[in-house]
């Protein structure tokens, strides 16, 4: 690269949002290129689930490696008969193709240049984004977008003393005897008879469990907000305990997964000179996790915009990263995610015996209102009007604890 060249854009990150945003921009016809530590053809680890009717609308369902139509949960304590009714969703789940998602994603990238370098420092000089990177390379950008995760240290944002975190332990394996049924995948099982009187005073966690076919099971328990977080070690023993009470035995174990990531991060601040992207950008949905769908509904659109503000050759890195913010988090969007951080907040003051109770009502909802909550999919009029009628067909338990104030 000429010394003197300015990019139109520099990314920085080489994973899942970073591939989404990077195959977009691609398709602009943009000057891009991208900055990471680790190749964007490092094969990623983690899973990553989502519900088929997202990839469909987006046309990408043939990206999925499983699908599942018997979709169940568990609500009740599981010590009796009426505890191990599940909860039917019928609604498809899906297990994306790791292998073949990444690769379309590169297939789209074609064209874009790619630095294994770490940056260290982003200044701001005459208008223009000055990346400095570890090795001493120096490359310049109208903007620079950081798509490298929750852990950015050059995105800004309001500080916040408890995060809570989603923590997750899980294995890919051959078992003694199934854990979930032939064909079935089980989103959350709270059934919670497998632990002492200590334990169920902890946060809850519960098992999310697939058959994957030959055999092969994927288990994980989840945690799905706390702060302090569940450790591995912790969730691991939840684990084998929730397997030992149903006599099952982990036989051989193909696939160990950990993962832990931020909920509730604040949005960064829309006045800074460099715009972000997936996690960066608290795109984590706030009351389920998921991120992937909301990276690939986005980034097209982001991108698109993108291309017009740079065609303007007069605005600065920060005028151009400020009309992507934007872009990315307008109002409506940001006031479904501030009902949505509310909600969590409420959640993790409940103990096992209320959220098993807040989840078996909150699946008493139409489909298409839980999972456009789960998505994020629902406009904000009908995402208020979704949980103000799952607040009114709630218990009163379950309604005093949402309207607790802390």
């Amino acid at each position: 690269m000429n010394k003197r060249e300015i990019l139109d854009i520099l990314i920085l990150g080489s994973g899942p949002a970073a591939l989404c945003l990077a195959s977009e921009l691609a398709s602009q016809k943009l000057n891009i290129s991208c900055i990471s530590n680790k190749s964007p053809h490092t094969k990623w680890s983690n899973t990553y689930g989502i519900w088929a009717s997202e990839l469909e609308d987006l046309g990408l369902d043939s990206l999925l490696s499983h699908r599942w139509s018997n979709t169940i949960s568990f609500f009740g304590s599981g010590s009796n008969s009426k505890g191990n009714i599940p909860t039917e969703h019928s609604y498809d789940y899906g297990l994306i193709n790791r292998e073949a998602f990444q690769n379309k994603l590169l297939n789209k990238c074609n064209g874009i240049k790619w630095f294994n370098e770490t940056a260290i420092e982003i200044i701001f000089e005459n208008n223009i984004s000055q990346v400095k990177c570890k090795s001493g390379l120096k490359l310049k950008s109208r903007l620079v977008i950081d798509a490298s995760g929750h852990k950015s240290k050059f995105i800004k944002r309001p500080k916040s003393k408890q995060v809570a975190q989603q923590a997750a332990y899980g294995v890919v394996g051959k078992f003694s005897s199934p854990p979930v049924k032939k064909d079935q995948f089980v989103l959350m099982d709270y059934r919670s008879d497998h632990l002492n009187k200590a334990e169920l005073l902890q946060p809850p966690s519960f098992l999310y469990a697939m058959d994957l076919g030959n055999n092969i099971f994927f288990v994980e328990e989840t945690s799905l907000a706390s702060y302090p977080p569940l450790s591995k070690d912790h969730l691991k023993e939840r684990l084998i305990s929730r397997l030992n009470r149903k006599g099952i035995f982990i036989e051989e174990i193909m696939h160990e997964e950990d993962c832990l990531f931020p909920m509730n991060l604040p949005l960064p601040y829309k006045n800074q000179a460099i715009l972000a992207f997936g996690g960066a950008a608290s795109m984590v949905h706030p009351a389920s996790g998921y991120m992937v769908g909301s990276l690939l509904r986005r980034g097209p659109e982001l991108a698109k915009k993108l291309k017009i503000f740079l065609t303007d050759p007069n605005l600065s890195s920060i005028e151009l990263a400020q009309k992507g913010w934007d872009v990315l988090w307008p109002f409506e969007l940001v006031q479904r995610h501030k009902l949505y951080q509310y909600g969590l907040n409420r959640l993790m003051s409940f103990d096992e015996k209320m959220l098993r109770s807040f989840f078996l009502n909150f699946f008493q909802l139409s489909t298409k209102e839980w999972a456009g909550f789960l998505t994020n999919t629902l406009p904000l009029p009908k995402l208020v009007f979704v949980m103000s009628k799952m607040f009114f067909k709630s218990p009163l338990e379950i309604k005093l604890g949402m309207l607790k104030i802390n």
